[in-house]
């Protein structure tokens, strides 16, 4: 009986003891490392401090038994990496050298390590021949701006899961290998020595991806069937796009009539005439639909049902509003607004949005002001429990992250709340609208870590302003406005606690913590899961409510996520707009990594708001120093 004790004391030793030992040869790897380059800028790598908690650049995995990344880009590195150093880390699944002053031969040890995925080595000068071996796991390899010579060698047709390569400004020669890769959406081989025909899988990437080598030919370069002996045609100057291409000349005929000719001239002037007329006719009438729809519009606050037209009186409200209250329109401190009830009875307004929690106007006072009127439904509280809630709302809106409430209006079939009217609009509309339209821009990677960043500092700010108490709780991002400076502003601030929660519930699902869903409780652990959402629907550009898997299966946008991580897919995860962007792939990592956090489905593993505020700053902040304006893309990130 005290044998088994025993064996199960040996076995926790033995793996204990072996993970100290893979610990110990992953700071000698990293010691010898140091010591063999320059560093002007001292590293904190100090052999008797811990390496995963305190050296710089360094990131290990969940139970620090080994280095996972080495983040050192732009530190004024100088000098050669000597062979067995980095290359032993053989868990190593991120490496950024880049920018630095590196050069010599790369050492073969270090592409080939069999664990790792992002390889970023550009802006150095590295020589010699390009790497023949390389790891499988290969997502993003950038060898660019450097001085690497010789052939791309046909073994990185192997590299299945590559979805960037950047070797551009190099000294490659030879023809490029016929590079069938699937995942592969990023491809630049500028500015080298390469030579021969473009392989015809490489076609679908643009001519910028091939320029700068004089030997190469092909679509989408020019055509290599065109012999460069062949005489030169003299280029024909384009037709105005404004005149008819001319009439070729013929000889003559003597049976033309010329009243045939002015036949044929005004069928063209009665064809214009007639499409000017038609456009005329149909401009007028979508003039006429837009003004009967805002005069609609115009009369919302005038009653439940009401058309609204303009005539219509301030007295026709509704039962809503009662005569003895009309004036009754509670204004917070600070807010520079001087109109009364009245005025906004009598204000035009239009339909923003109907959501969860009420009806949403922009409402247009007589003397030009402009506000945000929201129209409550379902609320189930009195009116003390109303004014105390309103109370809390108007304390935490007084932080740049979240829209403050200007005024509101109770009454027992009316409730009214004022806020500014942001003309910028919502997260939702900038990720989702118009990306069919043409000149259409992408919410750009900076953009996103902003509002992410911004986002979560409102979220934050709510649940300790209130305490463990206050919640938002339809956290989404319809809900999230944004400034004219890009700035995210978290709206409907304490407006589920006044509501009807499982009729609002359905129609939010898709951003609903699971024991939300099960329980009808919503807690500040359920906030953290439906902005771990929010953080998915910024990474992927899909809609969160639900997303089409495998074998025509509906899911959510988690498990969906969940799914392709599990296979190793990462960057299929990521938005199209946003893999179109260089360098950035850490850090699309490293934010995946806190939306799964977030969106975990036990709300104990799940951080806090200030924690995930943290972690976010932390993404760019040990790289902030060295970033440049065109080099906007990597810091610290954990891995896949």
């Amino acid at each position: 009986m005290k044998f088994k004790p025993s064996i199960a004391a040996l076995v926790f030793l033995f793996f204990a003891l072996q993970v100290i030992s893979d610990l110990n040869s992953d700071r000698e790897a990293l010691l010898d490392f140091a010591a063999s380059i320059i560093h002007t800028q001292k590293l904190n790598w100090d052999a008797d401090a811990p390496v995963c908690s305190s050296w710089i650049g360094i990131t290990c995995n969940q139970n620090k038994s080994r280095v996972i990344a080495v983040h050192l880009p732009g530190s004024e590195l100088a000098g050669s990496i000597p062979a067995n150093s980095i290359g032993k880390l053989d868990a190593l699944r991120v490496l950024s050298l880049r920018s630095n002053l590196l050069s010599g031969n790369l050492p073969s040890d270090i592409p080939s390590i069999p664990s790792l995925q992002f390889l970023y080595l550009q802006q150095n000068n590295f020589s010699g021949a390009f790497p023949s071996s390389l790891s499988h796991r290969l997502v993003v390899l950038d060898l660019s701006f450097n001085s690497i010579s010789g052939n791309i060698p046909t073994t990185i047709q192997n590299l299945t899961r590559l979805t960037s390569l950047n070797l551009q400004n190099n000294s490659i020669s030879g023809a490029i290998p016929n590079l069938n890769l699937p995942r592969l959406k990023l491809l630049n081989v500028s500015y080298n020595k390469l030579n021969g025909s473009i392989p015809s899988s490489l076609k679908k990437y643009p001519s910028s991806s091939f320029v700068g080598n004089s030997l190469l030919c092909g679509p989408p370069l020019n055509n290599c069937s065109a012999a460069s002996s062949a005489p030169t045609p003299t280029p024909t100057p384009s037709p105005s796009p404004f005149s008819l291409p001319s009439t070729p000349t013929l000889p003559q005929s003597h049976n033309a009539s010329p009243n045939r000719k002015l036949g044929a001239n005004s069928f063209i002037v009665l064809a214009i005439g007639g499409a000017a007329v038609l456009f005329f006719i149909v401009l007028v009438l979508f003039m006429c639909y837009c003004k009967k729809s805002k005069t609609e519009g115009s009369g919302i606050l005038k009653g439940k049902a009401s058309a609204g037209g303009k005539n219509e009186k301030p007295q026709d409200f509704g039962s809503g509003v009662q005569e003895a209250e009309k004036n009754k329109l509670f204004f917070f401190q600070g807010s520079s607004y001087s109109f009364d009830l009245e005025d906004l009875l009598r204000a035009s307004a239009e339909i923003l949005g109907k959501g969860s929690n009420g009806t949403t106007y922009k409402a247009v006072l007589e003397d030009g002001t402009t506000v945000v009127v929201k129209r409550l439904k379902e609320v189930l509280v009195g009116k003390r429990e109303f004014e105390q809630q309103m109370e809390v709302v108007g304390r935490v809106g007084q932080h740049p992250n979240v829209v403050p409430l200007r005024a509101y209006y109770y009454s027992k079939d009316e409730k009214l709340l004022v806020y500014n009217y942001m003309p910028a609009g919502s997260l939702f509309m900038r990720l989702h609208g118009n990306k069919d339209a043409e000149g259409r821009t992408p919410l750009n990677w900076e953009s996103r870590i902003k509002l992410s960043l911004g986002t979560a500092k409102g979220i934050a700010h709510i649940h300790s302003e209130g305490g463990t108490k206050c919640i938002h709780g339809n956290i989404k991002s319809s809900n999230v406005l944004l400034t004219q400076d890009l700035e995210a502003c978290i709206s409907d601030v304490g407006l589920a606690l006044l509501m009807n929660f499982p009729t609002s519930m359905s129609r939010t699902i898709g951003y609903r913590a699971p024991e939300a869903i099960d329980t009808r409780k919503i807690t500040q652990k359920s906030d953290v899961y439906s902005f771990g959402v929010l953080l998915l629907e910024m990474l992927t550009g899909k809609t969160p409510l639900r997303y089409p898997g495998q074998y025509d299966e509906v899911i959510d946008l988690p498990r969906w996520v969940r799914s392709v991580v599990r296979e190793e897919w990462t960057a299929e995860v990521f938005d199209v707009e946003l893999m179109r962007e260089q360098q950035i792939e850490e850090e699309l990592v490293q934010m995946l990594q806190i939306a799964l956090a977030c969106v975990s489905k036990l709300p104990e593993s799940r951080p806090n708001m200030d924690e995930v505020v943290k972690m976010i700053e932390e993404i760019r902040q040990p790289d902030s120093k060295t970033r440049t304006s065109s080099d906007q893309s990597e810091s610290n990130v954990e891995t896949p």
